[in-house]
């Protein structure tokens, strides 16, 4: 699934291929995809004729800011779109088509039809599903260490699954979560309440510092992932954990293990992120 730096970087791509264009007629092949309104030509009749003005990212949603109305899309395991004249031969798994008026077609095509879209009128789309819960973003500025701090405090379950729930912060999935760990030296089953004031300073700094270095270079192409005009992600060239099961540390050399905590494959190395066995209660200041 995208993760915050694939979908930013689709954000950025979209940005300057689709802002300033307006909707003329919108085709739902797929009504799944559709799930707010369920109704699909209620769907369509609250876009067309909307300009899109602006696309942000709210974890990992992107939110296409319009005239009236902003549409929440996320793309879940296999979703993509992908700018094209209207002549342009329609490719298989192609389920919902926004008609500009200039002729070209926003096209979003999902093998795994996952991928869901929501319409909400401005200003309503943060105060409900599936955004209203989400925490706090990486790459903002309100992510300070005593907001971090703020967010696992009380929290007494393991880190790794801690912080791939997007109630607490958002965006980090599967891949930059062990990134993370590993840049930080805290292994991914460590208790959030045993983790010291600088253990979480290094976390803190080990996040916004891999999410930001896989931004810059377009994200993770580990299976399908390509951006709105194709182009894979590069980010997987420099990954030090995910994925080197069997292979030597890049630190110490000592076998890279996989395991699975909270239900997710987890790239470890026992020497660099050794489980210390400390009683869960008060975090040691």
């Amino acid at each position: 699934m995208p993760e915050l730096p694939e979908v930013e970087t689709v954000r950025r791509t979209l940005q300057r291929l689709v802002v300033g264009k307006t909707i003329e007629r919108v085709e739902v092949r797929l009504a799944r995809i559709v799930q707010h309104p369920k109704d699909t030509q209620q769907f369509a009749f609250l876009l067309e004729g909307q300009t899109i003005r602006d696309i942000e990212r709210r974890g990992k949603f992107l939110r296409f800011l319009m005239d009236d109305v902003v549409m929440v899309s996320h793309l879940r395991m296999e979703g993509r779109y992908g700018l094209y004249a209207a002549e342009d031969e329609l490719e298989p798994h192609t389920h919902v088509i926004f008609a500009f008026t200039d002729g070209t077609e926003l096209r979003y095509k999902d093998v795994r039809q996952f991928g869901t879209m929501h319409v909400f009128p401005i200003g309503e789309d943060l105060k409900q599903a599936p955004l209203h819960k989400l925490g706090l973003e990486p790459l903002d500025e309100a992510f300070t260490l005593e907001a971090f701090r703020g967010a696992l405090r009380g929290k007494t379950g393991k880190i790794k699954p801690i912080l791939l729930n997007q109630e607490y912060v958002v965006g980090i999935g599967n891949i930059y979560v062990d990134e993370s760990l590993f840049l930080a030296g805290i292994h991914p089953e460590r208790l959030a309440s045993s983790l010291t004031k600088q253990e979480l300073e290094r976390l803190h700094e080990a996040i916004i510092q891999t999410l930001r270095a896989s931004v810059e270079v377009g994200g993770s192409s580990i299976k399908s992932y390509v951006n709105g005009q194709g182009e894979i992600g590069l980010f997987q060239h420099q990954l030090q954990i995910y994925g080197r099961e069997g292979e030597p540390c890049v630190r110490c050399g000592r076998t890279v293990e996989k395991s699975v905590v909270g239900g997710r494959g987890t790239h470890t190395c026992a020497n660099c992120q050794p489980l210390k066995k400390r009683r869960a209660g008060k975090r040691r200041e």
